[in-house]
């Protein structure tokens, strides 16, 4: 009896073994060069039937490989910069001084926004400048094209993939389109949200600044952002701005640009 039970457990890890496998042999297939996509784009389709709708699918057809995605996505060189460095060539003063400016002529907003989420003007602002030179440069390129290819591209499949439903959900809700345009890896609005952030964080139309300002508001007090407390690294507030970019450059920027602003 006992034998007999071990060949039927060995059986049924067996067919378990093969179902994995066959799974395996069904998922799209990821690559590094353009070669694979459109075979990629449709066995993604064939995956995503009943996880997506048939008119955000029409819209992922349409979609081209993005080499312009993929010279951002390899070309991140400012990260590694010093914290001088950095802020020299994003230009730090010209976003603290055009920072303060605003917050002065939007100061209702921003007494709205930490009002309900405890949030200060000058992350926000410093955030904003940094991201889009507070909404001057949104990017040029096709979103869908952006996420799908990161989607595609073998370096952060997985996390894409992710990102690629949240924003065919975005183009059933009408917040995404077809001809959508902006930054390289995906991002739009003012703050540069990723799909599943709008999804997840997301108050308005993302182009709509009081909209953008709010998302970016809740998205820090979602990462643990807590009212008067302090942003500067080892203050409380300073792991909701880790939350927002993983370069510890890009963090200590916003938390020193912000201060400044805010101590105007």
């Amino acid at each position: 009896m006992i034998e007999q039970m071990r060949r039927m457990t060995l059986a049924v890890a067996a067919i378990v073994g093969l179902a994995g496998l066959a799974g395996q042999a069904e998922a799209a297939q990821c690559g590094n060069t353009a070669a694979g996509f459109e075979a990629w784009k449709r066995e993604f389709a064939q995956e995503a039937r009943g996880k997506a709708s048939a008119a955000s699918l029409a819209a992922l057809e349409g979609t081209s490989y993005s080499t312009a995605t993929i010279s951002a996505d390899r070309g991140q060189r400012s990260f590694k910069l010093s914290l001088d460095q950095f802020l020299a060539k994003r230009g730090g003063p010209t976003i603290v001084s055009k920072g303060r400016q605003l917050k002065r002529t939007n100061a209702a907003l921003f007494e709205s926004i930490e009002q309900r989420y405890g949030v200060p003007p000058g992350p926000l602002l410093a955030i904003w400048g940094m991201e889009t030179g507070f909404g001057a440069v949104r990017g040029n390129v096709n979103t869908l094209s952006a996420v799908a290819t990161l989607a595609y591209d073998c370096r952060r499949s997985e996390y894409f993939t992710d990102q690629l439903y949240a924003a065919l959900t975005l183009v059933d809700r009408g917040l995404l389109s077809a001809s959508t345009r902006g930054a390289a890896h995906g991002e739009v609005g003012h703050t540069q949200f990723l799909p599943k952030n709008v999804l997840t964080y997301g108050t308005g139309d993302l182009n709509n600044v009081g909209a953008a300002l709010s998302s970016t508001a809740n998205f820090l007090k979602a990462h643990g952002w807590r009212a008067g407390a302090g942003y500067q690294p080892g203050e409380p507030n300073f792991v909701a701005i880790q939350g927002w970019n993983a370069a510890p450059v890009y963090e200590k920027a916003i938390a020193l640009l912000g201060k400044q602003i805010d101590n105007d």
